[in-house]
């Protein structure tokens, strides 16, 4: 693949690479030569100072035309670099080499002589076409005036076949190590595609429905953590296709029993006799329950899927929770005793002012009274009591009936879920008690023990205002 991960970061390491290798060896080479050419600068600084030294010493009363025609070159004789010995206007009369230029030379190391400087000048000369470095001295007589220029000359042929050598060893070296980082950015690039080429099919199977597929990195990294992350989710999606499907099979089950009980009782009816009255008055209550239990099993579906979608509107108004609680246990009673169910009112008298949707509220309270009457056992009990504080009040769903597992009590709030125990229904019961809840900005806590009770404790905000009109 033209752009795929690896392709990009080989690039990126040779572009990284290439350039750093290419300024460090420019460096070099650049270091190298100022110090090939200093070397140089130094070594005929050195033997010019020593023979204008010499000559001032010893030649210093002479002219300095006497010195070429004396024997006194002597003194310049040994060294191996061309010499020429320039007048004061700048002409040449005398070279080692034999050459002798007709125009005066007016280079920098001259120019600076003439200022009693030394300066070194690399370039041509008229007398060798190759580049050369040249230093010039000043001759000076007995009271300081200048009798000549004394000039080394030295090729730059043998500092510059130095310099290309180790230009190129620079530049071999310069290959290897480019040679090998590129096998080495090659062989890091395998490493971090191969897990991302992995990942990559293991999720194109899952985008599949492939949800079994697992992704076998067992690595340490932010791969590894991404498969693991991965198969998480594809037990999560699993997890809840299941439960997506337990649903629909209960909730299927859960229709046609009423249906099948209302068919059946319209058969009874059809046939019944005249004289057959309380047969058709047990019917025609039993149809109108289950008829009842239909609608609410609807209804709770039509809920469910408003909360789902998040087209559930509130109605808020301020309204006296009190009140409503109050008129709850009196509505819930009659049904725990049908249960034969205790049915215990620990309800606090004081106002509970606050803006709530009332006929929500009243929904979430008996939700969670039906189910404790509902998994409560004949001769149990279900208190529903309230506590007001300065600014929230608790309400308090207390049975001692049947009790849920631990391993069903963290999933209970969950949609869909349900639980082991054969009076379970559809499963979207707490899951709607618990959106009403959070709607009302307030907190559902499930405390529960197997064969002990359960108790569910709703806590809701309270008008701070009102509750302090009523306390004052």
């Amino acid at each position: 693949m033209k752009n795929s991960v690896g392709v990009k970061l080989v690039r990126s390491f040779l572009i990284i690479i290439l350039s750093t290798v290419l300024i460090i060896g420019v460096l070099l080479v650049l270091g190298f030569q100022d110090f090939y050419y200093s070397s140089l600068e130094n070594e005929l600084t050195s033997r010019l100072l020593v023979t204008v030294q010499s000559f001032e010493n010893f030649y210093s009363e002479n002219d300095i035309n006497d010195l070429v025609l004396e024997d006194s070159q002597l003194i310049w004789a040994a060294n191996d670099a061309e010499i020429q010995l320039l007048n004061p206007d700048g002409y040449v009369i005398y070279d080692s080499e034999g050459a002798l230029p007709t125009e005066p030379i007016e280079t920098p190391d001259v120019v600076a002589a003439r200022n009693n400087n030394i300066t070194a000048f690399v370039g041509i000369t008229s007398s060798s076409s190759d580049k050369v470095m040249a230093v010039t001295g000043r001759l000076s007589n007995n009271v300081n005036g200048t009798l000549g220029y004394l000039r080394y000359i030295a090729s730059m042929q043998n500092t510059n076949e130095a310099m290309v050598q180790t230009s190129l060893i620079i530049l071999g070296l310069g290959i290897v190590v480019v040679a090998i980082t590129t096998i080495m950015a090659l062989i890091l690039a395998k490493s971090i595609v191969s897990p991302v080429e992995e990942l990559i099919s293991v999720a194109k199977k899952m985008a599949n429905g492939q949800y079994k597929v697992r992704a076998t990195l067992d690595t340490d990294d932010e791969f590894g953590q991404l498969g693991s992350t991965m198969n998480a989710m594809a037990e999560e999606v699993l997890k809840r296709e299941e439960i997506k499907n337990d649903f629909i099979s209960s909730i299927s089950h859960e229709l046609r029993t009423p249906l099948t009980s209302i068919k059946g009782w319209a058969v009874v009816l059809k046939s019944a006799k005249p004289e057959e009255q309380e047969l058709v008055a047990d019917g025609l209550k039993i149809i109108e329950n289950e008829t009842d239990r239909l609608s609410k099993m609807v209804e709770e579906l039509l809920d469910f899927s408003r909360f789902i979608s998040g087209r559930i509107r509130l109605e808020k108004d301020t309204i006296n929770l009190t009140d409503i609680l109050k008129d709850i246990a009196k509505q819930m009673r009659p049904r725990a005793e049908l249960n034969k169910v205790e049915f215990i009112s620990g309800l606090s008298d004081g106002k509970a002012m606050m803006v709530a949707d009332e006929n929500r509220l009243r929904q979430l309270f008996i939700n969670l009274l039906d189910n404790a009457i509902k998994f409560t056992s004949e001769d149990g009990f279900v208190k529903f009591s309230s506590a007001i504080e300065s600014d929230h009040i608790e309400v308090l769903v207390t049975d001692n009936g049947l009790g849920i597992d631990k391993d069903d009590l963290l999933h209970v709030k969950e949609k869909f879920y349900k639980g082991k125990h054969s009076k379970s229904h559809s499963g979207i019961g707490l899951s709607i008690v618990d959106e009403i809840t959070k709607l009302h900005e307030g907190h559902l806590e499930i405390y529960s023990e197997k064969n002990i009770g359960t108790t569910v404790r709703v806590t809701l905000s309270l008008l701070k205002e009102a509750q302090n009109e009523e306390t004052n």
